[in-house]
């Protein structure tokens, strides 16, 4: 059995770098994941860009297109048959429907590869003519992201964190509570474990409507077929000097191991591991609306996000014979459709003092990061009011709940991030200079021209930050 097991492993070995080797010299693949946070609007980034790299008329930024060396792109079968293909079909039906509504969020991995026919640039273009090269996507849930930080924390180590700022949050203070009466049980029942699980999900579930990002572990709030097992019928405990070695603190801490084992583990092996292309949908504007714990607590989650990765430039032994290695990261703020084009720098100067400390660590390890403010699907068009004598830089769309037409002005965002990062770091509750609004738009009927894709913001420089270089 070890033999045979050691043969399989070989074997494999040698399959995945063939792989590598043909990916390098003949079809060039670039896996690009795309994450980010619950309502980041990844579902609708996907669909955008592969509709507008099908159709470029909207991709000037994107070099290739605008240079006309892309002569096609079509979409193939995906190459892992056991990952489910992204459903792009129907997520565009949704967006592109005479009354369109926005698709279902991210719910599980997913993968599309689009495949492009692109004509070399300078004398090879004329003596090599054009060549394939195949764009797989990976779409991810970013809590699923953020269980991959749980890998290097104990039970105890995570408990305690957790514990620690649940106090500040809504449903945190029922969870405590639940938690101090199940704390030092010597006997105990699997109802009993349950029903702990099921407290912190409810908290878990009030903390992310409440706008926080740090929400781990991930698949308590998308189970999927693991619903109801004991990988994921654990929760945080205060912590105990000499547990019981049956009690219920013990056993909490076998299923933590059991989650990180079973689920986080063969993630990082199956899906991320591979990666070496990244984009992190970041919903700065909702974060900002929730107020400064809300904005704090995601510019500390965006930092435990980057510590997962592995970046790090891809050479050419590295990738052939290690695997890949995330050597390009975009930080995109998303919804920018819901400003001003005059807020979107202060928007993109706002989510690069965010991601500061982020991207530092990123730079350390040789890889590139970008940030950018984007709307994959503009939803709104652009009016300046009059309101008592100033002019007002508004947006006006389609409200969500109601279907009807509205002008909305947000309010001017800090020409200086500190203006928010400070109160954010102070823990403040709330806004004290400033009142920042948000809105819930849904998407507006479109009439694309042949030869054009959905209307968007930036995202064709956003598509030239992460891929254009192999195109």
């Amino acid at each position: 059995m070890v033999i045979g097991t050691l043969a399989d492993g070989l074997a494999r070995g040698v399959e995945s770098v063939g792989d590598r080797i043909s990916e390098t010299f003949f079809e060039p693949v670039i896996r690009l994941g795309v994450t980010g946070l619950s309502r980041a609007g990844k579902t609708v980034f996907i669909t955008s860009l592969v509709a507008n790299l099908i159709e470029r008329g909207r991709m000037s930024g994107l070099a290739a297109a605008a240079e006309g060396r892309m002569e096609a792109a079509y979409l193939q079968p995906q190459p892992d048959d056991t990952v489910p293909r992204f459903d792009y079909e129907t997520h565009l039906a949704a967006l592109t429907a005479a009354a369109p509504h926005w698709p279902e969020s991210t719910r599980s991995v997913s993968e599309l590869r689009l495949s492009f026919r692109v004509r070399p640039t300078g004398l090879l273009g004329g003596l090599a003519g054009p060549r394939i090269v195949h764009l797989d996507i990976v779409d991810y849930p970013g809590e699923w992201l953020l269980d991959l930080t749980l890998m290097e924390r104990s039970y105890r180590e995570w408990s305690e964190e957790t514990l620690a700022r649940l106090d500040a949050r809504p449903g945190g203070g029922d969870y405590l509570r639940a938690a101090a009466a199940a704390s030092g049980r010597a006997d105990w029942e699997e109802p009993e474990a349950k029903a702990l699980a099921e407290a912190y999900t409810a908290y878990l579930a009030q903390a992310r409507a409440a706008g926080f990002s740090d929400l781990s572990p991930g698949r308590f709030l998308m189970p999927g077929d693991l619903a109801g097992s004991p990988a994921l019928t654990f929760a945080p405990l205060p912590p105990e000097a000499s547990p019981p070695r049956r009690g219920l603190w013990r056993e909490m801490e076998r299923r933590y191991d059991a989650y990180k084992r079973a689920v986080v583990r063969p993630f990082f092996r199956e899906h991320f591991a591979r990666i070496d292309r990244q984009v992190v949908l970041v919903d700065v504007l909702g974060a900002i609306h929730a107020g400064p714990r809300a904005v704090e607590d995601l510019r500390r989650t965006m930092a435990d996000i980057l510590s997962a990765f592995r970046p790090g430039r891809n050479d050419f032994l590295r990738q052939i014979l290690r695997g890949k290695r995330v050597e390009k990261i975009l930080f995109a703020a998303t919804k920018a459709d819901h400003l001003h084009h005059r807020q979107h720098p202060r928007l993109t100067a706002i989510i690069e003092a965010m991601m500061r400390e982020a991207r530092e660590r990123a730079h350390f390890a040789g890889a590139e990061t970008s940030a950018l403010s984007i709307a994959a699907l503009r939803a709104t068009t652009e009016e300046t009011v009059t309101h008592e004598g100033e002019e007002l830089p508004c947006v006006r769309g389609r409200l969500l709940e109601t279907g009807r037409q509205a002008v909305f002005h947000p309010g001017a965002l800090p020409e200086n991030p500190a203006d928010l990062l400070a109160p954010a770091r102070e823990g403040r509750a709330e806004w004290l200079e400033a009142d920042f609004s948000n809105m819930r738009f849904a998407p507006a009927p479109l009439t694309l021209k042949p030869g054009d894709g959905p209307p968007h913001i930036r995202l064709d420089r956003a598509a030239q930050i992460l891929f254009g270089d192999r195109l």
